[in-house]
C-alpha cells in the first residue's frame, strides 16, 4: 500500500472525502460505488467495485470461447479496465485501462462496427500504441439493469478481414447474455 501524505478526518455523519486528485487518478465518480476492506490492524481499504469484475473468470472462459468459434480476438471490459482477453497476447491488453472513446460508446448504449479507412476507429484501451495495430471492430456495450457496466469487443489484424453484422449479433449476444448474468 502507498502512503499518499493526505489526512482526512471523518465528519458527525461518518463521511470521509477523497480527495480530487485521487478520485481522478483512480478514476472515481460520482455515484461509482467502492467495496469496503478491513484488516487485523485496523486498516479500511476503499477499492472501485466492478460488478462484472466478479465475473472475470467467466469472462476469461466467455472470450476463450468467442474467440475459438469466430477467430477474432475477443475482449470484455468493465468501465475503467479490460477484464478479459482472448487471441491476443495478454500484455497487449489485458488490465489496461479502456479510452475515453470505449467509455463514450458504452455510455451511448450504441454498438458499432467499423473496419479501419471506413469510419472514425476508435480506440479500445489508452495505450494507443496498440490501439494502431487493429484493422476491423466491433464494440457492443453490456447493460445491466439499466446501467452501462462494461463492454464486449471483437477485433482483427487482418487487413483482409472486414467485420460486419454477424460479428456484430455474436458480440450483441454475448452482451446481453454477460448483462443478463450481472442481473441474476
Amino acid at each position: 500500500m502507498k502512503a499518499t501524505g493526505i489526512v482526512r478526518r471523518i465528519d458527525e455523519l461518518g463521511r470521509v472525502v477523497i480527495p480530487k486528485e485521487i478520485r481522478r487518478t483512480l478514476r472515481i465518480r460520482e455515484g461509482d460505488p467502492l467495496e469496503i476492506f478491513t484488516d487485523r490492524d485496523g486498516e479500511v481499504i476503499l477499492k472501485k467495485y466492478s460488478p462484472i469484475g466478479e465475473l472475470a473468470d467467466f469472462a476469461k472462459e466467455y472470450t476463450a470461447s468467442l474467440y475459438q468459434a469466430m477467430g477474432h480476438i475477443a475482449v470484455i471490459t468493465d468501465k475503467d479496465v479490460v477484464i478479459a482477453v482472448s487471441g491476443a497476447p495478454k500484455r497487449e491488453l489485458w488490465d489496461k485501462a479502456i479510452s475515453t472513446d470505449l467509455e463514450q460508446i458504452m455510455e451511448g448504449r450504441k454498438s458499432i462496427v467499423v473496419n479501419r479507412n471506413e469510419g472514425t476507429f476508435h480506440d479500445i484501451t489508452s495505450d494507443e500504441d496498440e490501439n494502431a495495430a487493429y484493422q476491423g471492430e466491433v464494440i457492443v456495450p453490456i447493460i445491466a439493469e439499466g446501467e452501462a457496466i462494461g463492454s464486449v469487443v471483437l477485433l482483427t489484424k487482418d487487413s483482409g478481414t472486414k467485420l460486419g453484422s454477424m460479428e456484430q449479433k455474436v458480440a450483441e449476444t454475448a452482451a446481453g447474455f454477460m448483462g443478463r448474468q450481472m442481473e441474476s
